[in-house]
């Protein structure tokens, strides 16, 4: 159920079990459980996402920002009642892409945040990154939530390559 803690020490668990360092870095993530984190978090809530462990598709969660001074207290509430509930990570700035809206004119295009998730394959022997994957869009005007159970919305995403 905690799914989301155990992301914050994904880079300890590839080193334990693989004898790895990552090929690819994750977004910090503090965890609130531990106390050097949650004493972080706390004083920096303006300025991070805090996501609940133990929930998804964007509920419940913090984005600093662009949260109010109430919606942060409220927060600050929770996680002391929980420390073990939650990770924070920094705001990223995410990438803009034109989208087709339907407004009362018919539509048009306008900027909306996105993040690409790739599609990655293990057939056993190798892992492989096929071209393109799944965009999602926050369909909200300026919100980076681009979770589709909470007004995002996606895409297919495909790069055309004869040397692929």
């Amino acid at each position: 159920a905690d799914y989301k803690a155990v992301y914050a020490y994904t880079p300890q668990i590839i080193k334990y079990y693989l004898d790895e360092e990552p090929i690819l870095p994750i977004v910090s993530t503090r965890h609130t459980m531990n106390e050097d984190d949650c004493k972080y978090v706390l004083e920096h809530l303006h300025e991070m996402v805090v996501k609940p462990t133990n929930a998804s598709g964007g509920y419940g969660m913090l984005v600093g920002p662009y949260s109010t001074q109430m919606e942060r207290e409220a927060m600050r509430l929770r996680i002391m009642d929980n420390p073990r509930g939650f990770i924070a990570q920094p705001t990223l700035k995410l990438s803009r892409h034109p989208t087709y809206v339907e407004d009362h004119n018919g539509g048009q295009l306008q900027g909306r945040h996105v993040d690409l998730r790739p599609y990655i394959i293990y057939d056993g022997d190798e892992v492989k990154v096929l071209p393109g994957g799944l965009t999602r869009v926050a369909l909200v005007k300026d919100s980076l939530v681009v979770n589709s159970s909470q007004g995002g919305g996606s895409k297919d995403t495909w790069v055309l390559s004869q040397d692929f």
